[in-house]
């Protein structure tokens, strides 16, 4: 069945995508936190950030260049952003696909 990641991945549902390569994806968020709100995720499924091991090392260090690469694009690299990944419902996990959020474009509070 997959996720609704998966059907993004896949062009069955429509995404703003911003960004492509062959290991990723990033696209809008369709409830955006901040003017700029990116979901970077990889192609590859993984469900939560625990099932990652160390053959997802590289995937997971070019998720956040990625979202350093972005962040400059979208101008908000010198006045800062925030990335987060949330793992499982406490940490606030909807989609069982991991993902980083890429948020910038105003103030965070801590």
């Amino acid at each position: 069945m997959g996720t609704i990641f998966d059907k993004i991945i896949s062009r069955e549902i429509a995404a703003d995508i911003v960004y492509e390569d062959d290991l990723l994806l990033a696209f809008k968020d369709i409830a955006p936190k901040a003017p700029v709100h990116y979901l970077i995720i990889p192609k590859q499924p993984i469900a939560t950030l625990n099932d990652a091991n160390p053959e997802h090392q590289a995937l997971l260090g070019q998720m956040m260049l990625t979202a350093a690469k972005l962040a400059k694009e979208a101008g908000v690299a010198e006045g800062g952003y925030r990335v987060q990944m949330n793992c499982n419902p406490d940490g606030g996990q909807v989609v069982y696909h991991i993902h980083l959020h890429l948020m910038g474009g105003r103030a965070f509070s801590a």
